[in-house]
């Protein structure tokens, strides 16, 4: 006899996204596994009496979104400390963290996360001269005016640069490369850099009670939006340890795939902790590293000068040896390649998968070239984060070595008309950056993800649906492929997760409408209910 099911999800559209896409109308779940799909009347059949049957009433169930890059912690931050994401000026940010504040006097640090300059509305503060024409990161004189004896820190949402008052300046004057803070005239803006809002970011790493706090906030979050896994950057030693507490304890949501920060090479090599080692909810994934820094920052590295630098934007040079002297104006290295390169020999031969983020064509280059050289494929799993501005040539190459292509499609929130693209890129750059119909043209293993800016992977898909460029474009479902099954794929898991198929996971997500018959407001779907091994972990649904 046929043992009963533990949940049967019925009368709904279950789309499973293997290739082809098929659609059932049931689900059956027992033990946490996919066993049987079908009609309603042929599912109903494993209903025993303690079967939980839930009645989708039409809605539509695709396997759970797996995030795969984002920062938990940095979201968890977000909503416990001041979200800088929707001021829309200086002005603004200057206001929230007032309020923060006011509404928290004993508190020591002031937080803000997630500001973007280059959406502001507002024109800023006012100052001596008058108020700013163009919009500039926070500085210190703005966060002076929040507090003058309390620490002030805003992180700008691709945390590649932070904004400083004059007291966590002076707190901090020991840990701050001088080389990566921004003065005018001989004095200090407050405004940090690459390696320096990386040593800011570390100094405000939370112990183990407040990262508990932070991270117990962005797994709520996360599978409210549908996501039932992540694949976590994470930098230090202490969410790792509170991932493993909350798994063990029952209180961990979602799946975890820690991609640790290479500095933890030698110690995770050292005890023989390796890329999926792990169990349950939390596994090990790549050792995670940089080339360059961002768009935004100015310091993605490009093979020609920003286009608000002054300097020629045309695409590359003919000889394909781009010039090396531009400085500044291109960017810079967060990681000097030849140090990248030796990072990638070593980690790869201690049979570790590398993530290393690459966002210009210039770091793509030497990225590629030094994963190219220890790159098994379909084996090691190699990845590039981001790959904005990749060539027709290294997506050849990127497939040929089967290095997978980690992207954010809500990154297209920039790429419009007179958005941040064009302004830093130029028009026909802004129209090469994040070209996902090329990326899959190219056969490049595709995996998406938000990197936080901000976690919503419908929104993101909205953005692959409907980018600016046809080159740039998806189709509903590719783009939620790429949130699902490559992600799973980037993760080693394909063969657990990703599809809904028997044998598979129950890790489901219940969405109110069909993004097949709204593909211009993909971004104002809800999520109905999130499930994790077939139990229930989100449920937004009305009574």
């Amino acid at each position: 006899m046929t043992a009963a099911a533990d949940l049967l999800l019925v009368n709904a559209e279950v789309h499973t996204l293997t290739k082809p896409d098929t659609v059932r109308e049931a689900v059956a779940i027992r033990d946490g596994e996919i066993v049987r799909l079908g009609d309603t009347f042929e599912v109903e059949f494993l209903a025993g009496v303690e079967t939980d049957v839930i009645d989708c009433e039409g809605r539509v169930v695709l396997p759970g979104f797996i995030d795969a890059h984002t920062h938990m912690e940095q979201l968890g931050q977000h909503l416990v400390h001041a979200d800088l994401s929707a001021a829309d000026s200086a002005e603004d940010c200057v206001q929230r963290l007032r309020e923060l504040a006011a509404d928290d006097p004993d508190r020591e640090w002031l937080l803000g996360f997630g500001y973007d300059e280059s959406e502001w509305t507002g024109t800023g503060l006012e100052t001596e001269t008058g108020p700013k024409a163009e919009p500039a990161p926070l500085t210190r004189a703005a966060l002076d005016r929040v507090s003058e004896d309390r620490p002030v820190v805003a992180m700008r949402v691709d945390l590649h640069t932070a904004s400083l008052n004059t007291v966590a300046l002076e707190r901090l004057a020991d840990e701050l490369p001088d080389s990566d803070l921004r003065d005018e005239d001989g004095e200090p803006t407050g405004v940090a850099v690459e390696d320096a809002a990386e040593a800011v970011r570390k100094r405000l790493t939370a112990d183990r009670e407040g990262m508990r706090e932070v991270l117990a906030a962005a797994t709520r979050d996360a599978v409210a939006r549908g996501v039932t896994g992540v694949h976590d950057k994470v930098r230090g030693s202490v969410a790792p340890r509170v991932y493993r507490d909350m798994a063990a304890a029952g209180d961990l949501p979602l799946r975890v795939r820690i991609d640790y920060w290479s500095d933890h090479l030698e110690a995770l090599a050292e005890v023989g902790v390796g890329t999926n080692d792990g169990t349950g909810r939390v596994r090990t994934g790549a050792i995670k590293s940089f080339s360059d820094g961002s768009f935004g920052s100015r310091t993605a590295k490009l093979r020609e000068p920003y286009a608000d630098a002054g300097g020629d934007t045309t695409d590359e040079r003919a000889d394909g040896d781009p010039d090396k002297s531009d400085g500044d104006e291109r960017g810079q290295w967060v990681v000097d390649p030849d140090d990248l390169a030796a990072l990638v020999e070593r980690a790869d031969a201690e049979g570790f998968q590398l993530c290393v983020h690459a966002i210009g064509d210039d770091a793509i280059e030497e990225t590629l070239s030094a994963l190219e050289a220890t790159a098994d494929p379909g084996g090691s799993r190699h990845r590039i984060e981001h790959a904005e501005l990749a060539t027709d040539d290294q997506l050849e190459r990127m497939a040929e070595a089967g290095i997978v292509a980690s992207m954010q499609p809500n990154f297209h929130r920039w790429a419009g008309e007179d958005g941040l693209y064009e302004r830093r890129l130029g028009e026909r750059r802004r129209n090469r950056t994040n070209r996902f119909r090329r990326v899959l043209e190219a056969g490049v293993p595709l995996a998406f993800g938000s990197d936080c800016m901000p976690l919503d992977p419908l929104l993101g898909v909205h953005h692959a649906v409907n980018a600016p460029d046809d080159a740039q474009r998806l189709s509903v479902t590719e783009a939620l492929r790429a949130y699902t099954a490559g992600a799973a794929y980037a993760g080693f898991d394909e063969d657990r997760l990703g599809t809904i198929e028997p044998g598979k996971r129950g890790d489901l997500v219940v969405l109110e409408e069909s993004p097949w018959d709204r593909p211009d407001r993909i971004n104002d779907i809800e999520v109905a209910m999130t499930l994790v091994d077939g139990a229930v972990v989100f449920d937004g649904r009305e009574e």
